[in-house]
C-alpha cells in the first residue's frame, strides 16, 4: 500500500542504523585565486555534499567564517557546485501541480534555507495597511504589496493564502500580493519556494555578505570544483539524530530525500543517484531479516504515488528498530501525541495524550500512521494503519479510535 509520509520511517531508520546518529554532512568553501588584505582575486566556490539543514542561521555562520578569516571582498565570480548530488528529474511541481510549496523543493547537494523564501504579513489597523517583509530578502527580489486590510474570519490554517491573490515570478525574481488580509489573522507566514537554485543562492549571499560588511559584484554560475582550488572554510551540519528529528516531527519532505540520496552515496560513491539508495536500503533490510518483495521507494519521503510497503513490513521494521542501538534517538524523532509535530493537535485531553509516538502521513488518495503507543498498564506495542481510498481523508477518527483502544486494553 501506498503509506505516504510514514515511508520516512523507513528513510530515517535506515539512516540512523547505516550512518549512525553522530554522521553530519560538510559544506566547503574554496578560492581559486590568492586572497591578499582581504582580497579574493579569484571565484569563490561553494561545493555542497547534501546538508538538509543549511538553513539561513548555518548559512550564516559559513559566511561569517570567511569574514571571520580575514575575507573581505570577492572579486570573482561565486561557482556553485552541487555534483554530488545527481540532477533531480523532472521539475517541482509534477507531483501536485504547486511548485512554489517548499514542500515539493527538489534535493540539492547545496540547498539553502530550503530554497525558500519567508513572506510575513502584519496587519496595521491604525494605518489601515498590510505591512509585509521577507527573509532572506535577496536584494534582486521584487516585492509589490498592494494588499488592502479587510474584516471578516480569517481562513483555518495555511487557506489564507488564497486571499493574497499572489503572483510568483521567478525569470523576474518578483512576487505579486494583490489581495485582501483580514485583520482577524494577525501576523502570519507564507514560505514560497520562489526562486531559482543558482538565483537563491546567490541572492542570499549578496544580502548576508554585505551585512557582514563585504563586498562581492560578480556573478554566480554553476560548475564543479576547479583543481587546485584552495580550501578556505569546512563547515559540519547539525548531527544526523537531530535531523531525523526534523524530518518525522514535522514531516520533511526535502529533508527525508536528502537523507534517502545521502545513503546511497555513502554506499555507492558520488554522484548520489535514487537508484543507489534503492539498492542500499533493499540490502539492508534483507540484512535485517525482513522479506519485503513489495517494497519500491522513489524517494523514500512518501511524497509519492508509487511507493509501496506493507503494513506489517512497516511493523517488522518497527520492531526492528525498537531492539536496534539507535533506538532512543528514532523513537525520539516521532511526534507525541497532543504534544509536537504533527500529532499536536490530536488527542487533546485523551488517555493516550502523551503516550503515542506516532508518524503520520497523508495524500490525497492515502492515509496512514505508524508508531508506538505505551498502554495504561505500561506495556509498549507497534501500531500501523494504512488507508489508501479516494475517501482516504475521512480515516482519522478510525485511526484516533485504533490508538485509544491500544492504550485503555
Amino acid at each position: 500500500m501506498n503509506p505516504a509520509s510514514v515511508m520516512k520511517l523507513v528513510t530515517t531508520y535506515a539512516a540512523l542504523d547505516l550512518l549512525g546518529p553522530a554522521y553530519r554532512w560538510k559544506t566547503e568553501a574554496y578560492a581559486t585565486g590568492l586572497v591578499r588584505d582581504g582580497v579574493l582575486d579569484g571565484d569563490l566556490v561553494l561545493k555542497g555534499y547534501g546538508d538538509p539543514k543549511l538553513d539561513l542561521e548555518a548559512f550564516w555562520i559559513l559566511l561569517r567564517a570567511l569574514r571571520g578569516k580575514g575575507l573581505r571582498e570577492i572579486r570573482g565570480d561565486l561557482v556553485l557546485d552541487r555534483s554530488h548530488f545527481e540532477r533531480a528529474p523532472g521539475d517541482a511541481g509534477r507531483f501536485d501541480g504547486d511548485a512554489f510549496r517548499p514542500y515539493n523543493v527538489l534535493p540539492d547537494a547545496l540547498l539553502v534555507n530550503y530554497k525558500s523564501l519567508r513572506f510575513a504579513f502584519a496587519p496595521d489597523p491604525e494605518r489601515g495597511t498590510v505591512g509585509l517583509y521577507v527573509e532572506p530578502r535577496p536584494p534582486a527580489l521584487d516585492v509589490v504589496n498592494v494588499l488592502k486590510l479587510a474584516e471578516g474570519p480569517c481562513p483555518e490554517g495555511s487557506a489564507f493564502r488564497e486571499l493574497l491573490r499572489a503572483t510568483f515570478e521567478p525569470a523576474r525574481q518578483r512576487a505579486i500580493f494583490a489581495g485582501r488580509y483580514p485583520v482577524s489573522c494577525g501576523e502570519k507566514d507564507l514560505n514560497v519556494a520562489l526562486l531559482e537554485p543558482n538565483d537563491h543562492v546567490a541572492g542570499t549571499v549578496r544580502q548576508l555578505w554585505a551585512e557582514l560588511g563585504g563586498t562581492w559584484g560578480g556573478a554566480a554560475r554553476e560548475g564543479p570544483l576547479p583543481p587546485g582550488a584552495r580550501l578556505l572554510h569546512s563547515m559540519d551540519s547539525a548531527a544526523l539524530a537531530e535531523i531525523v528529528r526534523d524530518t518525522n516531527k514535522f514531516s520533511n519532505n526535502v529533508m527525508a530525500r536528502h537523507l534517502y540520496l545521502t545513503l546511497g552515496v555513502e554506499d555507492a560513491g558520488p554522484p548520489a543517484t535514487v537508484d543507489k539508495s534503492a539498492a542500499t536500503i533493499k540490502a539492508w533490510i534483507a540484512r535485517k531479516g525482513i522479506t519485503a518483495p513489495e517494497l519500491i521507494m522513489e524517494n523514500g519521503s512518501g511524497l509519492s504515488r508509487i511507493e509501496r510497503i506493507s503494513a506489517a513490513n512497516l511493523a517488522n521494521l518497527l520492531q526492528a528498530a525498537w531492539r536496534s542501538p539507535v533506538m532512543p534517538e528514532f523513537i525520539a524523532s516521532l511526534p507525541v501525541a497532543a504534544v509536537d509535530g504533527t500529532m499536536r493537535r490530536r488527542m487533546k485531553g485523551e488517555g493516550v495524550a502523551g503516550q503515542a509516538h506516532i508518524k503520520t502521513g497523508l495524500l490525497i488518495d492515502a492515509r496512514a500512521m505508524a508508531g508506538y503507543v505505551l498502554d495504561r498498564g505500561g506495556r509498549r506495542h507497534v501500531v500501523v494503519m494504512i488507508v489508501n481510498h479516494p475517501s482516504a481523508h475521512e480515516a482519522q477518527p478510525a485511526m484516533d479510535a485504533l490508538l485509544r483502544w491500544v492504550y485503555e486494553r
